[in-house]
């Protein structure tokens, strides 16, 4: 399983680390800006078939072959617990992961994501931009997710937009086809928040539209928190505003280091 993820260290540091899942169709270079703000040890995963996680052999796509896989290198790299924060599709594993190797999961943060299942029209479109990437041989088909997943603010800054395009970019078309069906399969996760017991983050984008504030609100009423909501940002959260993220989340390695 190691073989299908990559863990990069993005920040030194000794103790309870923080470990970062991207959202799609990124990788973990998504999140450079909010581990440069963040004290103490931070690592990122790169996802099946994503970043430098690309160009190995892929199990059928599933989230919980990504979850095992994310547990299985970081203890590789002798993690036994660590705090575990995604944003959108990394907030799928995540939940996959305290769901599978609760043990793990010193502190859980889901950004931008939600626990339920897709609609059947939502499921149906992600297998249709799976098979599309497949047969063009291109990503052209999610490249404008570079503009459709940010707020009106993020918009409007081309630095930042012309940055989410190369990521997107760099990705292969496997790897992102693989990733729509992963997250096409996966069940309704609802109860893993409910039976959750440690310290946990919900963040939401005022103006995310994939995982609206309402989800968000759901998840952390479940979880016995109360969401933090980023004005002015949208699905992106970490790349739009990632002071405000890179806060939130040293508030929850706080709690969970006690």
């Amino acid at each position: 399983m190691t073989a299908t993820v990559s863990l990069r260290a993005l920040r030194p540091g000794t103790g309870l680390p923080l470990v970062l899942l991207h959202a799609f169709p990124l990788d973990s270079r998504m999140w450079a800006d909010v581990a440069a703000l963040v004290d103490g040890p931070v690592l990122a995963v790169d996802l099946p078939g994503l970043g430098a996680a690309q160009g190995v052999a892929l199990p059928e796509p599933s989230l919980e072959a990504a979850a095992d896989a994310v547990a299985a290198v970081l203890a590789e790299a002798g993690h036994a617990r660590a705090v575990v924060a995604g944003l959108s599709m990394g907030g799928y594993v995540a939940l996959a992961l305290t769901e599978r190797h609760p043990g793990l999961v010193a502190g859980l943060g889901l950004l931008d994501t939600k626990a339920v299942a897709d609609t059947d029209e939502a499921r149906a479109n992600r297998l249709r931009i799976a098979a599309a990437v497949e047969s063009a041989g291109t990503v052209d088909e999610v490249l404008p997710m570079a503009t459709a997943l940010i707020g009106e603010a993020a918009r409007e800054r081309p630095e930042l937009v012309a940055r989410l395009e190369a990521l997107i970019g760099a990705q292969p078309p496997a790897g992102v086809a693989w990733s729509q069906r992963a997250m096409a399969a996966r069940p309704d996760r609802t109860a893993v928040l409910a039976g959750y017991r440690g310290p946990a983050l919900v963040l939401v984008g005022a103006e995310d539209q994939p995982t609206p504030v309402t989800e968000a609100r759901g998840m952390a009423d479940a979880l016995g928190v109360e969401a933090v909501v980023v004005p002015g940002a949208g699905h992106l959260t970490a790349v739009e505003s990632p002071g405000a993220v890179a806060s939130a989340l040293g508030d929850l390695l706080e709690r969970a280091r006690g």
